[in-house]
Order: structure tokens, then C-alpha cells, then sequence
């Protein structure tokens, strides 16, 4: 038996992940939105029984034992947390600040018998899939480069909302260069050890229905990171072509190389030989975060029904995704391209948890 869902959230994704989740079999009980009136017309849309405006009437739902938090990310520690101290498992997206994700793992780590994962679904991309399985077995040979380019139109909601100020997680490194971060080191195994960027914001002003805003997120990003045994990484997101849709991921070694161009995987193996194509997903238009969603769930729900009984779906989450840990990480390689574009230097990347324990006292740890 599949857990029923509850999802905090009311944007695009949402209306991309409900359906899936409803086709693979999982029954979504409840919907979050930031008003009443958005929740009613979501849970109408999408068939979903239970709507509301507030927090603990979907975490309280007796039929949601699983959360998947896709709110702006200024509320979502505060619900991840929430959830798994009242024993919710929990699906979510990056949170707004480093704190946050501190505070999100040291959740996680009080209440380890429940699910804590990131929702990253480009880890789940079949071309990714099949990436780290060629990379392992040495179709590249020596790991030295990984190039990444994501480019597309502008990110900026409308009306005026979170995705325009950078202090709330907007902006092209926090909402997509965070997945390519995680995505990068997933694929190498490897974490950055250093880091350099320039973030940039080219469209400063915007009209919606409350007249002109100024923009603090950025459209423009451009950052390398120094992994652990010399691997290089250099990423460029551009969020100012209209009508462009490129994503690609590229891993550079001694002796080949893997390109993933959207949903699908090429290898070539020496300059002299074509360039191959090792992976035609078939994914049709869709992108590569829609269909990397869309096999995330199939592998949730896959989890949950291998598992012996119903108590058991706790200790098994889904081995590809992220943890909140990884979580953690990715915000302090964000952070630490955000102080690189203010001085100009490179600067290092240390995960550290400010841990809090039942009486709240705070200890800061290391990873």
C-alpha cells in the first residue's frame, strides 16, 4: 500500500507532479496554497479531495504519511521540519538559506527512521543514470572536466513574487544552478573544495499589476568549482534568451568524453571517432527536470512496495536521491559563490551544522 501525499505548493511543478504521482498509484490527499482560494482551484484541477490554506491541516491530515514541500523556499524549512517531528516523511526542494538547511538536517538526523530526501529529479534523468554508470566503468578514463550550460528565458514570475529577490532564493544559481551543484558531484562523486563565480542581473526592473519592482536575483551565472582530486567543473546559466532551451552536461576525461544534451546521452571516445549516440530516451518534448521527475516517482514508488510491510517504507528511500546533507552541501557551495562574486576570490567550502539538541543547546560540527 502506497502512502497517501500531501503537497505543499501551487506552481508549475505541482501540476506536473501531481498527475505523476497519481498515475504511478499514489493517492494525494491534501494541497497546500498560499491562499484559500489557490489550494480550492489546484485540488479542483488535479482531483485532489482535500484543499487549504494551512500548514498543519495537510501535515495533521490522518491520510498523509508523505510531504513533498514545493512552496517558495523562504517556507520550506519551516514545513520539513515540521513534518518529520510529527513523523512525516518528506520530499522537499532547497531551502531559502544556509540556517535553514542546517536546521533541516539536523531534523533529519534526530528522526532517521523517516524519509528525508531532496527533490533534484535530474539525479533520476536516464542519460544521468547511465552517465555515472559509463563514468565508473571508465568510458572517460581520468575524471579532469565537467562542463555544464543551461540556457533559457527569463525566470521571473508574475506578478512580483520571491523569484525576484535574491534574499528569498531567487534567481538562476539558488533555482537551478543548486541541481546542477548536487547533479555535478553526484555524478563524480566527488564535492567542490573551492569555488570562484560572478553572478549577474541584467534585467533590473519588472511591471506586473503593482507597477515597477526592482530585481535583486540574478539571470546571469557563471562559477567553477575545484573538486576533490583535481577535477575541474565549470557551469554557465543564462536566463536572458528568449525562446532557447539548452541543457547540457559534459565530463571531460584522459581518454573520452560524455555529452548529456537534454534527455539524451553521447559518448565519444577518441578525437578521430564520431561523436556516438549512447542514450535516445524518448522522453518527447518534455525537459530533463519533467522527466527526470517523472522517473523519480516511478523509483518511489518502487521503494515503497518492496518493502516488507507497511511500517517498513521509513528505512528505504530512495538510494539515488539526495539527502538533506546533500542539501546542506549544495547551499554551502551556493553561499560560497555568492561571497566569491562579492570579493572577486576564490573562496573554500567548509559544511558545517549548527546542531541543536532536544534541550537547545548548539554545537557546530563538521562534515
Amino acid at each position: 500500500m502506497l502512502p497517501g501525499v500531501g503537497v505543499f505548493g501551487t506552481g508549475q511543478t505541482v501540476r506536473s507532479l501531481v498527475p505523476l504521482l497519481q498515475k504511478e498509484g499514489f493517492p494525494v490527499q491534501a494541497v497546500w496554497g498560499r491562499t484559500q482560494e489557490e489550494a480550492e482551484s489546484l485540488a479542483s484541477e488535479l482531483d485532489i479531495p482535500f484543499s487549504t490554506s494551512q500548514t498543519d491541516d495537510v501535515l495533521l491530515h490522518p491520510e498523509v504519511h508523505l510531504v513533498c514541500i514545493l512552496t517558495p523556499p523562504p517556507h520550506t524549512r519551516q514545513i520539513a521540519v515540521k513534518a518529520l517531528g510529527i513523523g512525516k516523511n518528506v520530499i522537499s526542494e532547497q531551502a531559502a538559506t544556509l540556517m535553514d538547511a542546517c536546521m533541516m538536517v539536523t531534523a533529519a538526523r534526530y528522526y532517521p527512521q523517516l524519509m528525508s530526501i531532496m527533490g533534484n529529479s535530474l539525479r533520476f534523468l536516464p542519460a544521468f543514470v547511465q552517465m555515472k554508470r559509463m563514468l565508473g566503468e571508465g568510458y572517460c578514463g581520468t575524471l579532469q572536466v565537467c562542463e555544464a550550460r543551461v540556457y533559457g528565458g527569463s525566470l521571473l514570475s508574475h506578478p512580483y513574487g520571491w523569484a525576484w529577490e535574491e534574499l528569498m532564493g531567487g534567481g538562476g544559481l539558488h533555482t537551478v544552478g543548486s541541481s546542477i551543484i548536487d547533479l555535478l558531484s553526484h555524478l563524480t562523486g566527488r564535492r567542490a573544495l573551492r569555488v570562484h563565480g560572478m553572478l549577474r542581473t541584467f534585467v533590473r526592473q519588472g511591471g506586473s499589476g503593482g507597477g515597477i519592482r526592482s530585481v535583486t536575483a540574478d539571470d546571469y551565472a557563471c562559477f567553477q568549482l575545484l573538486m576533490s582530486g583535481g577535477v575541474v567543473c565549470s557551469v554557465t546559466l543564462n536566463f536572458n534568451l528568449p525562446g532557447t532551451d539548452l541543457h547540457e552536461v559534459m565530463l571531460v576525461g584522459s581518454s573520452g568524453r560524455l555529452i548529456a544534451r537534454g534527455t539524451e546521452l553521447y559518448g565519444q571516445r577518441t578525437p578521430m571517432q564520431v561523436e556516438e549516440l549512447l542514450l535516445s530516451d524518448g522522453g518527447g518534448e518534455v525537459g530533463p527536470s519533467i522527466r527526470g521527475l517523472n522517473c523519480m516517482v516511478t523509483q518511489l514508488r518502487l521503494s515503497f512496495q518492496t518493502q516488507e510491510d507497511r511500517r517498513s517504507w521509513v528505512r528505504h528511500p530512495v538510494s539515488m536521491a539526495a539527502s538533506f546533507e546533500d542539501g546542506l552541501y549544495v547551499q554551502t557551495v551556493v553561499d560560497g559563490i555568492k561571497r566569491s562574486n562579492r570579493t572577486g576570490d576564490w573562496e573554500s567550502v567548509d559544511v558545517k551544522i549548527q546542531d541543536v539538541d532536544p534541550n537547545h543547546n548548539h554545537r557546530t560540527i563538521s562534515n
